[in-house]
């Protein structure tokens, strides 16, 4: 997390901020695997494919969460 806050500015980065992003992130991939995973079964597949994280990923940013 620290490598990826560093490339939008040369600054020093707290252990309490790298870990808040991480659990940012974290709980971002459980929603988007979530709605990934119910476009699947929707379908009736067993496999979550790419476009069933494509649409979960479009549906977050419509709905503003990125």
């Amino acid at each position: 997390m620290r490598r990826l806050i560093k490339k939008f500015g040369d600054l020093k980065i707290s252990e309490d901020a790298a870990e808040e992003m991480r659990r940012a992130v974290g709980a971002y991939a459980q929603d988007l695997a979530e709605t990934a995973v119910e476009n699947a079964r929707r379908d009736n597949r067993k496999t979550v494919l790419e476009r069933d994280v494509r649409v979960a990923w479009k549906k977050g940013k419509e709905n503003g969460v990125i």
